[in-house]
């Protein structure tokens, strides 16, 4: 862990988004936190009992979001459960150090120190979009310290074979798209395509993505490409699936998705023994943003029963 001064770290991410007046603390009344890691400053939120004997909960993002994305689930859980939701390094509210390569496999590295510096233990991952192959990767190296999976429209394999998978790579992956990404927010543009009601993202919501990603989206541009390039990290998780297959899992899918499709749904339920699925029909690709708060009674249901069958 780097050894700096939090009121440092809250200077340095705050000078890195040109202040963070623009957080709309109504819709994300959650204390902010940062942590110095070996590759930068991870901002986090740190919501609900730390001491209770229940679960804890690790929020991961996919592209373009950040903690934001999970403030309604926080907010519905942190009476009961501990609630944790970091931003990626380039993402959110955390630092974007030049010299970090933005590959997925490299933000799983921090998120696994993140984990260690924290001392989380027996935590439940909460993972979507790129969330999962991140998350995930800590579920496959270290299986002891999971104790549940909430899976959301996402994936833990190699896709190049795909041609749904491998056409968005190559057409944002390559120097046309990052520029169109980095200069333009085309992520941010492209955000409402991927709602199936696109009435419940509302423009409150929208900007919060906007002025977060407004300045440095070189990690955004990343991503893309990395549909691709990461296969052979994919592949290495993929090969060791079976690590993570008895771990309890509430799989929530929004059916309506132009991304991950029922087809990648039915290989999760494929994957875990112990397995109950939601789906949700009518929702689309950003699961949080468009169920909302419904989200709550699904999680909190599938931790109440998987703690039962624990004791």
């Amino acid at each position: 862990m780097l050894s700096v001064s939090p009121s440092a770290l809250d200077e340095s991410i705050s000078a890195a988004h040109g202040g963070t007046e623009w957080v709309d603390r109504d819709a994300y009344p959650f204390e902010s936190k940062c942590l110095g890691l070996s590759s930068g400053a991870v901002h986090y939120v740190d919501e609900g009992p730390t001491d209770g004997g229940k679960a804890t909960l690790l929020m991961l993002h996919g592209n373009l979001t950040w903690s934001f994305l999970y403030r309604q689930l926080i907010r519905g859980l942190r009476d009961e459960y501990r609630c944790v939701a970091l931003d990626y390094l380039g993402f959110g509210l955390s630092e974007r150090p030049d010299d970090f390569s933005y590959r997925p496999e490299d933000h799983a590295a921090v998120v696994e120190e993140f984990i260690d510096e924290l001392e989380l233990r027996d935590v439940v991952l909460v993972v979507h979009d790129w969330g999962g192959p991140i998350g995930l990767s800590y579920a496959i190296e270290h299986p002891e310290n999971v104790s549940g999976l909430v899976v959301m429209n996402t994936w833990v394999w190699p896709v190049a074979d795909d041609p749904h998978f491998s056409r968005f790579s190559k057409l944002l992956g390559n120097r046309l798209g990052c520029e169109l990404i980095e200069r333009f927010d085309l992520m941010t543009r492209l955000m409402p395509s991927a709602f199936a009601d696109r009435s419940k993202f509302t423009e409150t919501a929208r900007e919060q993505y906007r002025m977060a990603n407004r300045g440095d989206r070189t990690a955004l541009g990343v991503f893309p490409k990395e549909i691709l390039d990461s296969t052979a990290w994919l592949s290495s998780l993929w090969k060791r699936r079976e690590r993570i297959a008895f771990l309890p899992a509430r799989i929530i899918w929004g059916m309506e998705d132009n991304v991950f499709r029922p087809a990648e749904l039915r290989t999760f339920e494929g994957l875990f023994a112990n397995a109950s699925t939601v789906r949700l029909h009518g929702v689309g690709h950003f699961v949080q943003e468009e169920f909302g708060p419904d989200l709550v009674p699904l999680v909190r249901d599938f931790l109440a029963d998987f703690s039962e069958s624990e004791q």
